[in-house]
C-alpha cells in the first residue's frame, strides 16, 4: 500500500496546475444585463425598484462584451443609447478600466461597468477560475 502513496501529491497537485496555466475559455463573450417588464411602471407607481446589479464585472477577452436587453414596454437610456422595447444592444470594451453610464433603469440613474485585464497565468489565472466558478455556483437556482 504505501508504495503507491507517491501518488497522492501528483494527483492533488495536477488539477491544481491545470487550473494556474490552462488557457480561460467561456462558452460566450457576452453579460447579460436585463431590464424586466413592468420596471418603469412599478417605479412610477412608487414602488422602490432595484434592478441588479447597479456595477457589473467584466474580464478582457473572456466576458468583454455588455449585452442590454429592454424587456420593459417603455424605452431605457444607457449612456448615450436609447434602447426601444424589445431591441438588445451589444457595447464590447477594449480596455480594462472602470466606466460609468447614466442608466434610466436604476433608481439612482448611474451603472458602473468594470473592465479588469486578462488574469495572467498562475496565481491570477487561479484566483479568477474561482471567483468564476462560486459566483456561477451562487447564482444557480435551488
Amino acid at each position: 500500500m504505501k508504495r503507491w502513496l507517491w501518488l497522492l501529491p501528483v494527483i492533488v497537485l495536477a488539477p491544481l496546475a491545470w487550473a494556474t496555466f490552462a488557457p480561460l475559455q467561456l462558452a460566450s463573450r457576452d453579460e447579460l444585463f436585463e431590464i424586466p417588464p413592468g420596471t418603469y411602471a412599478r417605479r412610477m407607481a412608487g414602488s422602490k425598484v432595484e434592478i441588479p446589479p447597479d456595477r457589473i464585472e467584466l474580464t478582457l477577452g473572456l466576458n468583454d462584451v455588455l449585452l442590454l436587453r429592454n424587456r420593459d414596454e417603455v424605452p431605457q437610456q444607457f449612456g448615450p443609447v436609447l434602447i426601444m422595447p424589445g431591441q438588445s444592444f451589444r457595447l464590447p470594451f477594449e480596455v480594462a478600466s472602470t466606466y460609468s453610464f447614466a442608466c434610466s433603469a436604476h433608481a439612482s440613474g448611474q451603472m458602473s461597468i468594470v473592465v479588469a485585464p486578462t488574469p495572467a497565468p498562475g496565481w491570477p489565472r487561479l484566483q479568477w477560475r474561482w471567483r468564476h466558478r462560486r459566483r456561477a455556483f451562487m447564482e444557480t437556482p435551488a
